[in-house]
């Protein structure tokens, strides 16, 4: 590893080998002159190592089909993944494909390479390529911002790093998503365009990505967004929208038995049970500072540039409970006072990020503040 040092701090990374196969991730960062070594169990390992996997899944997917554009590619808790903007979905074959692809890049051992350009060259150097994505995010970055990229062979991408030094070390990978089952708008927007998001995830061993990939397997099995629906606790409708779940009865029996054993249980604890609107001008939200941080959350209820009042469905019930609190004088005597509440909040999610009961648009809970 002292023969990688030197070579690691131009790179950010190096890696331990035995037999051509991955013994100890070792990963260099030099930041702010500070030197750190990691290995796949450390976090910052890890996500080096996926990160790198996610870059040689976008050259992969380049070399098969050049037109298309890339967006982002980071690593996430059990794996990575990238966004990818063309005409038509990728099938089934064409994840094959891209796989196989992603073998030959591993076995070519490309050094990935980084390097810095100036803000105006790497504008040009983007939009030379063809990347309206990337043109984008680095127009974003602040003026005094290090864009850096990272090389591998023929394929460059817009990156902050750090990576590993070569494709060599990612042997254990595996597209997880079906064909054309994810996709993700432009930064989150529904506005933008939606993008065709793939998932993979990378691990240093086989045992390793074979143990993963069981376990996804079990855990498909358990889905309660397939099990709730042929247990007939719930169901969705397009005509009603995504994120908006129907309890059928049984569903909504169980939510009743929670809600009542909630509501007795915080009682005896000291909670006072409060029940406030669903809904409020902005002026509450601008007074907890969710209005300026939050907006773009909210389902907001008319235009603030027209109408002289705007109101907005409350993603949270804390601003309201402590409107409770002002209503009256309290002695010190009387802290802390204990509000609890069992609300239905509404939260303007990404329609791609919606699934089963987890991440929803409407959704009830059990909120308590200390005041």
């Amino acid at each position: 590893i002292a023969e990688s040092i030197s070579e690691g701090l131009a790179r950010n990374a190096c890696c331990g080998l035995v037999d051509g196969e991955v013994k100890d991730l070792r990963f260099v960062v030099e930041n702010d002159a500070q030197v750190s070594i990691c290995t796949f169990d450390d976090e910052d390992g890890k996500r080096a190592f996926r990160h790198t996997a996610s870059h040689i899944m976008a050259q992969a997917i380049k070399r098969l089909f050049p037109e298309t554009k890339l967006a982002i590619g980071p690593s996430i808790a059990d794996g990575f993944y990238y966004d990818f903007d063309r005409e038509s979905p990728f099938t089934e074959d064409d994840l094959k494909h891209i796989e196989e692809e992603m073998k030959k890049i591993v076995k070519e051992d490309l050094k990935l390479e980084r390097f810095e350009l100036p803000r105006a060259e790497a504008i040009k150097f983007m939009e030379e390529k063809g990347e309206p994505y990337k043109v984008e995010l680095i127009k974003d970055l602040p003026e005094d911002a290090v864009i850096s990229f990272y090389k591998q062979g023929e394929f460059t991408d817009l990156c902050a790093g750090p990576h590993l030094m070569s494709t060599k070390p990612i042997k254990a990978f595996k597209i997880t998503n079906e064909a054309g089952s994810s996709g993700a708008y432009w930064r989150g927007n529904e506005k933008n365009k939606m993008l065709a998001r793939i998932y993979a995830t990378a691990f240093t061993k086989a045992a390793d990505l074979d143990e993963f990939i069981k376990a996804r397997e079990e855990a498909k099995l358990r889905d309660h967004n397939k099990l709730g629906r042929e247990m007939h606790l719930f169901t969705t409708t397009d005509v009603i929208g995504q994120g908006l779940p129907l309890l059928m009865p049984k569903g909504a029996r169980i939510v009743q038995t929670l809600q009542r054993f909630v509501e007795d249980e915080e009682q005896k604890r000291g909670y006072l049970l409060t029940k406030t609107p669903l809904m409020a001008k902005s002026d509450l939200y601008k007074i907890s500072g969710h209005w300026d941080h939050y907006k773009d959350g909210m389902f907001v209820l008319g235009d603030e540039e027209k109408d002289d009042e705007v109101f907005a469905l409350r993603p949270m019930t804390c601003p309201f409970q402590y409107m409770v609190y002002n209503a009256e004088q309290h002695s010190y005597k009387d802290l802390p006072c204990r509000y609890g509440e069992t609300s239905t909040l509404f939260r303007n999610e990404a329609s791609g990020e919606m699934h089963g009961l987890i991440r929803v648009r409407q959704f009830t809970i059990s909120e308590g503040h200390y005041i």
